[in-house]
């Protein structure tokens, strides 16, 4: 199983390891595309703070991040797990994980980045400021430049197994699985509901989106629970205690959607 995380916009400093091996990352596919990013995320930084905190879309609270990633080259690092927070990373909580659930975690968890594609939990980073919906001056918009890298790596890193996609819309936007792949994908999307005068109603909410999808996952690295496919991980999702409303894909190539209700957040 193989699952697609969005990273956080806020991140925990950097750490005190050594400076960044690029080299060392996941996916090593994606490394004349990363390192594209990196010189000019960099450059952008160092050379006009106006013009990066614009870019950046960064508020004037917020102008010590660029003075981070001009750093990036030289800045200590810190396991991918630990940098990003968040509530949706709260409720995963991989430092509490047993040895077991962590080596899952290692193996199936990828991280997407508008700055390194994506990452695996493991893979050591500086602390950054990049999102996906960037475009950077000379490479455009970031979530379009993504795609073709993506598209080349991502079939090898998903292998024969389930891809569960729990990425925000503008992190989707850099690989979509197709054909035969897609087919073993499930999407999910996360709705509260509520009684209103005596109606059910049901919403999207940002904090219930986030915090359930990291408690799912932990649940399913903690069981050790190995879903094929879509339809086995709705009843794996069952079993956990998840109520979860399932729409298989009408055409061949297409993704499942599900539907995870929840009423409140423990």
């Amino acid at each position: 199983m193989l699952v697609l995380l969005p990273p956080s916009e806020g991140k925990a400093a950097s750490g005190r390891g050594a400076p960044l091996k690029p080299e060392s990352l996941s996916l090593p596919g994606l490394a004349g595309a990363r390192a594209a990013v990196l010189d000019e995320l960099v450059g952008l930084c160092a050379a006009d703070q106006e013009k990066a905190r614009e870019v950046l879309g960064l508020s004037e609270g917020l102008r010590g991040e660029i003075a981070k990633n001009v750093e990036l080259r030289t800045a200590g690092t810190r396991p991918a797990g630990e940098i990003y927070t968040g509530v949706l990373y709260d409720a995963l909580d991989l430092a509490s994980l047993d040895a077991a659930a962590k080596r899952r975690a290692g193996k199936s968890l990828l991280v997407f980045s508008g700055l390194w594609g994506a990452v695996r939990v493991g893979d050591r980073i500086p602390s950054y400021r990049c999102s996906m919906g960037v475009r950077l001056p000379g490479l455009g918009a970031l979530g379009a430049y993504w795609r073709d890298p993506m598209a080349r790596v991502m079939p090898e890193a998903a292998g024969d197994g389930l891809v569960l996609d729990l990425r925000s819309s503008a992190y989707a936007a850099a690989w979509k699985p197709k054909g035969e792949l897609a087919e073993r994908a499930a999407s999910v999307r996360v709705l509260h509901s509520q009684l209103v005068d005596g109606v059910e109603k049901r919403s999207v909410v940002s904090h219930f989106n986030k915090a359930t999808k990291g408690r799912m996952v932990r649940d399913l690295l903690v069981s050790g629970a190995r879903p094929k496919g879509p339809a086995e991980l709705v009843e794996t999702l069952r079993g956990l205690g998840y109520v979860v409303e399932a729409e298989a894909p009408v055409r061949a190539g297409r993704p499942w959607s599900l539907d995870v209700v929840v009423t409140e957040i423990h």
